[in-house]
C-alpha cells in the first residue's frame, strides 16, 4: 500500500507585486539568501535556476550528521507558480510546489510541500511534527528576509547596475553577491586564479601589480573587500607583512587601474575597519576620530590612503568602516561557537572592553545602501546603533543558547598566548556611532544584539 504524504503549508504576505515577488526568486542568489544560517547548509552546485530540468545539490546537517539534498525543477509558470521534486535525499518523497498571488495590500506566497518519510505510516507523530516545527522556523526565517530584501530592492535596485568586487570568495563576499543578484544586478569578480569561462571573472594578481584595464567591463561601481584575514593567532613579523601588504597593494593596484579607465566608475566602496580608531575605552565615536597608534589603526589608514588615485579621479569614495560581522558561517561569531560547546567563558580580560558589531544580514544590505546613496563619501561606520561589551556578548550567548557562563579568562593569559593579537583584538574596545548611517536614510534589520543572535542560531 502507498503511503499518503504529509502536507504542509506556509503562507506569507509581501509588499509587492506577485510579478516581482516571483522575480525575486527566479534570479541567481535567491536560493543562498533563503537558506536558514543556523542549518549550517552549503549549495554543491547549481544547473539552472527554477525552469524545468534546473537542478540543485545542497549539503545539509541533521544534527551532527550530513546528507545531501538534490531538486530538480519540474514545472514553472512566470509569474505565477513553479514546483521542485526531491530526487535525492532523506524522504521518499518531496515535492514543493510555490504560487504568487496578488492581493489587495500587494502579494501571497503559497508553499506547499507534500512528503513521505521512510515508514511514513508507521512513523509516531513527534517525528512527523519535528520535520513540520523544522519547516516553520525555516519558512518564517525565509518571510523575515524576504520581507527586508523587497524593500531594500524597492530602494536601492530600481536601476540595474555591473558591479565588480575584490574579495568575492570570503565569507562576506559569498553573503553579499547573492543579495545583489536578487536586486538584478549584474557582477563581476576580480580573482587570483586562471578565471573560469562565463562567470564574468576577472584576473589580478596584486602581488605582481597586474590587473590590465581592457578586461574590465564598463562598470558602475566596485565593491574592494580583498585582504589577508588577521586571524585569532599570535602575529608574526610575515604575517603582519601579509596582513598589510594584501591591503594596501592591492588597493593601490585597484586604484590605479580605475583611475585610468576613459570611463571610471562612479562610486568605489573601500572595505576598512573600526581598529582603525584604536582601543577608544568607553567613548563612543564617529567618523571624525583620528587614527589609533597601534598596528591595526596604521592598517587601516594606509588601506584608506591607498585609496586616494580613485577619489582624484573623481570617483566617488566610501570607507566601509566595518564593525565585527555576526554570523554563524565565520568570523568571531563561529569562532566563540565552536570552541563553547559545554559553556561560554564569562569574559576575557576585563569583560568591559566595546564590541561594535553589525549582522551579516545589516552589513551586506548596508552596502548596496552605500552603493546607492549618492550623499554618503568618506568614512561610514558599518556597526549597529548598539555596541555591547565582552561582557554583555557572552552573557546573551549564554541567555540565548541555554548554555553556562563559565570562569573568565584573565588578560595576562591572553596576552601570554597571542602577545600584540591579544592586545589589539580581544583585549581592546571600540564604540562607535552609526548615525552617519543612519541619517542618510539605512534602517538596520538587527539594531538589537539579543535578536540579531536569536535570527542567526534559529532560537525565535
Amino acid at each position: 500500500m502507498k503511503n499518503q504524504p504529509s502536507s504542509f503549508v506556509y503562507q506569507s504576505e509581501y509588499p509587492c507585486s506577485a510579478d516581482d515577488l516571483y522575480t525575486y526568486h527566479s534570479r541567481e542568489g535567491a536560493l543562498q539568501r533563503l537558506l536558514p544560517p543556523w542549518e549550517k547548509n552549503t549549495l554543491i552546485s547549481k544547473q539552472g535556476n527554477i525552469s524545468p530540468g534546473s537542478r540543485v545539490k545542497l549539503k545539509m546537517y541533521a544534527g551532527p550528521f550530513p546528507f545531501y539534498f538534490q531538486a530538480l525543477h519540474i514545472e514553472d509558470k512566470p509569474g505565477i507558480m513553479f514546483r521542485d521534486i526531491q530526487e535525492k535525499g532523506p524522504f521518499s518523497s518531496w515535492s514543493h510546489s510555490h504560487f504568487f498571488h496578488n492581493t489587495e495590500r500587494g502579494s501571497l506566497l503559497e508553499d506547499r510541500i507534500e512528503y513521505t518519510l521512510p515508514a511514513h505510516r508507521f512513523l509516531p507523530s513527534f517525528v512527523k511534527n519535528h520535520v513540520e516545527k523544522k519547516l516553520t522556523g525555516s519558512f518564517r526565517h525565509r518571510q523575515r528576509t524576504l520581507t527586508a530584501d523587497i524593500a531594500l530592492h524597492q530602494q536601492c535596485s530600481q536601476i540595474p547596475l555591473k558591479i565588480l568586487i575584490t574579495g568575492a570568495s570570503g565569507v562576506l563576499g559569498k553573503r553579499l553577491i547573492p543579495l545583489l543578484r536578487t536586486g538584478g544586478h549584474t557582477i563581476y569578480t576580480l580573482v587570483r586564479r586562471r578565471p573560469y569561462p562565463n562567470k564574468n571573472e576577472i584576473f589580478w594578481d596584486p602581488e605582481t601589480g597586474f590587473l590590465s584595464k581592457n578586461d574590465l567591463p564598463e562598470l558602475d561601481g566596485v565593491i574592494h573587500l580583498a585582504g589577508e584575514p588577521i586571524g585569532l593567532k599570535r602575529w608574526t613579523i610575515e604575517s603582519k607583512r601579509r596582513v598589510f601588504e594584501s591591503r594596501v597593494k592591492g588597493t593601490k593596484l585597484l586604484t590605479h587601474t580605475l583611475a585610468t579607465l576613459s570611463k571610471p566608475p562612479k562610486v568605489l566602496l573601500s572595505a576598512s575597519a573600526v581598529g582603525y580608531y584604536g582601543d577608544c575605552q568607553d567613548r563612543n565615536i564617529d567618523e571624525t576620530e583620528p587614527a589609533g597608534k597601534d598596528f591595526i589603526s596604521t592598517v587601516c589608514h594606509q588601506w584608506e590612503e591607498a585609496a586616494q588615485p580613485a577619489r582624484q579621479a573623481g570617483i566617488r569614495t566610501v570607507f566601509l568602516r566595518m564593525g565585527v560581522s555576526m554570523t554563524p558561517a565565520g568570523g568571531a561569531l563561529k569562532r566563540i561557537l565552536s570552541t563553547s560547546p559545554l559553556g561560554f567563558i564569562r569574559y576575557f580580560g576585563s569583560g568591559n572592553q566595546y564590541i561594535s558589531w553589525i549582522s551579516d544580514d545589516d552589513l551586506i544590505s548596508a552596502m548596496l545602501h552605500v552603493l546607492t546613496c549618492s550623499s554618503l563619501e568618506g568614512p561610514v561606520n558599518m556597526a549597529a546603533p548598539e555596541p555591547v561589551t565582552n561582557r554583555e556578548l557572552m552573557r546573551v550567548l549564554a541567555k540565548i543558547t541555554g548554555r553556562p557562563l563559565l570562569f573568565p579568562l584573565p588578560a595576562r593569559l591572553f596576552q601570554s598566548m597571542y602577545g600584540q593579537m591579544a592586545r589589539e583584538i580581544i583585549l581592546s574596545g571600540c564604540s562607535v556611532s552609526s548615525k552617519k548611517l543612519q541619517d542618510s536614510g539605512f534602517h538596520f534589520r538587527h539594531p538589537n544584539l539579543e535578536t540579531t543572535l536569536r535570527n542567526l542560531l534559529g532560537f525565535i
